[in-house]
């Protein structure tokens, strides 16, 4: 399961005269086209047609957010753009626009849609808790350009043991087994997730207080120019595998031990017991 909401990036809608006019620019001057009165208001009056995507173009203002920096994955409904633009006695609309505008146009919105029907993240703890769930859920493969879900991990050890001030949090040594050994043990990878001779060497060596997650970033780095969401984290002093520094201080080290994984791995009698 999930270590959080799922939760998407939103982007403007386009008409000839608003966002389609200046599609093609780059994105200095496009941002200056966007603080232009008449392109700002051009854009703000356009609406959505029968085929667009409802998720993107008719959006539920009171469950979208400015992601901010550090990123806020579990923010009370007030804060959500709906509320504030009520209070304010704006268009949310405004406010989405003006979000998006900040950080030289690389602002992000989030809209949890999944595990967030209370405004907080007590429903993910309860089945995070569950001794039936294994962390990690992700289809973040298949939609890169619009969720970032390599910084799972992350997370659960930031806002789940640190960082959580709306609710309970998890303990460290649960979130870490949860993790390693639990997950290993769920899909038949007996000879590694913990410290012990003879174990797989797959460790990642972390200062905690420094342990600082980013907000995601757009690249367009894929074939033919694709666009992913990359999130940038703090805190990983090295990572190994098989025995082997694969990243120092955040950095790629060149070195890359790691092979496929096919089926279970090490024998059930002789590892399956040992911190289970």
């Amino acid at each position: 399961m999930a270590a959080r909401t799922s939760g998407r990036r939103r982007c403007c809608n386009r008409s000839a005269s608003g966002s389609l006019a200046i599609a093609h620019l780059p994105l200095a001057e496009r941002l200056t086209r966007l603080r232009q009165p008449e392109i700002r208001a051009a854009i703000l009056s356009e609406t959505a047609t029968s085929t667009d995507d409802p998720l993107f173009f008719r959006p539920n203002y009171d469950k979208m957010y400015l992601l901010g920096d550090p990123p806020d994955y579990e923010q009370p409904p007030e804060n959500a753009l709906g509320p504030q633009a009520r209070r304010q006695g704006r268009q949310p609309e405004e406010l989405a626009y003006e979000a998006m505008l900040t950080d030289d146009g690389r602002g992000m919105l989030y809209v949890p849609f999944l595990n967030y029907a209370d405004g907080n993240l007590d429903a993910v703890r309860e089945m995070l808790s569950d001794p039936h769930s294994v962390p990690g859920l992700s289809d973040g493969g298949a939609h890169c350009g619009i969720i970032c879900d390599a910084s799972f991990p992350t997370y659960l050890l930031t806002h789940w043991t640190r960082d959580r001030s709306r609710g309970e949090k998890l303990s460290i040594p649960f979130v870490v087994a949860a993790q390693s050994r639990k997950t290993a043990l769920s899909v038949g990878l007996y000879d590694r997730g913990v410290i012990a001779p003879g174990y797989k060497a797959d460790i990642n060596v972390i200062d905690y207080d420094r342990l600082h997650l980013h907000p995601p970033k757009v690249h367009y780095d894929l074939p033919v120019g694709g666009r992913r969401l990359l999130q940038q984290v703090d805190g990983y002093d090295a990572t190994i595998v098989s025995g082997v520094v694969t990243q120092r201080g955040g950095t790629a080290t060149g070195a890359r031990p790691g092979r496929l994984v096919r089926g279970a791995q090490g024998d059930a009698r002789k590892f399956g017991a040992a911190a289970g």
